[in-house]
């Protein structure tokens, strides 16, 4: 069976989704899958390579260039290439195919891909449109965590035409509800890509303008003092949940850079807490799976007080796979290495795409 491998992608979360597309080459297990990766560059371009035979050498390796010929860079310095394909041409009749859509953020998380795949027929791992586009806006999915009880921090939402037309009223009705220091977010973006931390009205202003720049919908959100706690969540309707985690952190907030590039992020799993806390929010983490309609896999997030008073945060429905990301580490600490995870992965997209084949 072949694994097609979507990665890149035209979103501001791309170069995480090649971090995280290598990851996962290393933990294919190649005597029972080929692998051919597809590239989708940043102007949206699909660039097919030629079959991977065993692990990829690096994020660059797979960082591909279009030419009339694919082959892979076999020394340093060296581009690799890709044939520019139609999309529709990772449907090959005949052959069978699981697409591994390893993309974050916007035309990859957000259902976008996942409706484009259901159109081609092809089973795919990961949550389905609902679920994708419930879990990549945080408008959408707080509205649903309300409607589970899953306790949230208090916020305000609003797009951009209401911003340009009345913004001085908006801060204001911000100012009313939350208080300083408050967090500014796009309503469909990840990794905290968009999101500043705001602490008077100058600032609250000019990061709504930033957060524009990513999305035409926003989400201003009560700052807490807190630990940022994450479980990850592995299954379709029988649905289980790892050990939690806890982020250990120097600064209130860690950016996209901190995250990614200086990786300053460490992880504490198992998250020192009380029993009955950790079981607490794995309780929500599978509510909040549940709200979405999600399958495949997800990573949940957390604000735990000092009190431990849990609050959700976010849920991410194609969580980054990168060797400093939660959701494979989680799985680790619970027992699960990631090649089994990966092979697991794939096992629940080919359960769940039979079981809807059933009902047509």
């Amino acid at each position: 069976m072949k694994i097609t491998l979507l990665y890149g992608g035209q979103s501001a979360e791309h170069d995480i989704s090649i971090i995280s597309a290598h990851s996962i080459c290393q933990a294919i297990m190649y005597n029972y899958y080929q692998v051919q990766p597809i590239y989708i560059t940043k102007t949206g371009q699909w660039l097919k390579a030629p079959l991977l035979e065993g692990p990829s050498a690096s994020p660059e390796q797979l960082t591909l260039t279009a030419s009339e010929t694919a082959y892979w860079a076999s020394a340093p310095g060296e581009v690799s290439s890709g044939v520019v394909i139609n999309p529709g041409e990772i449907k090959v009749e005949g052959e069978e195919t699981i697409v591994f859509p390893v993309l974050h953020g916007p035309n990859g998380e957000d259902g976008t891909i996942q409706g484009f795949l259901e159109v081609l027929g092809l089973p795919y791992v990961g949550a389905g449109v609902t679920a994708s586009a419930n879990g990549m806006d945080k408008i959408i999915s707080k509205r649903l965590f309300d409607n589970s009880n899953i306790p949230q921090v208090p916020y305000e939402a609003f797009d951009k035409r209401e911003w340009r037309e009345s913004s001085e009223e908006l801060i204001q009705k911000c100012e009313g509800s939350l208080l300083y220091p408050l967090f500014v977010k796009p309503a469909n973006m990840g990794s905290s890509v968009g999101i500043s931390k705001v602490s008077d009205r100058q600032e609250l202003a000019e990061a709504i303008e930033v957060a524009l720049k990513y999305d035409r919908r926003i989400v201003v959100e009560q700052g807490i003092t807190a630990d940022e706690c994450e479980v990850a969540v592995l299954g379709n309707d029988d649905a289980h949940v790892s050990e939690v985690g806890k982020l250990l952190k120097e600064s209130e907030f860690y950016d996209y850079e901190e995250k990614y590039i200086n990786n300053q992020v460490i992880m504490q799993i198992p998250a020192d807490l009380p029993e009955a806390v950790a079981e607490k929010i794995q309780d929500y983490a599978l509510k909040a799976y549940r709200a979405i309609d999600g399958s495949g896999l997800s990573r949940v997030d957390f604000f735990v007080t000092s009190s431990y008073d849990v609050y959700i945060n976010e849920i991410n429905t194609m969580p980054g796979f990168t060797p400093y990301s939660m959701y494979p580490n989680l799985w680790k600490a619970t027992g699960l290495n990631t090649r089994d995870l990966i092979e697991e992965l794939l096992q629940l997209a080919l359960r769940r795409f039979n079981a809807k084949q059933e009902l047509n």
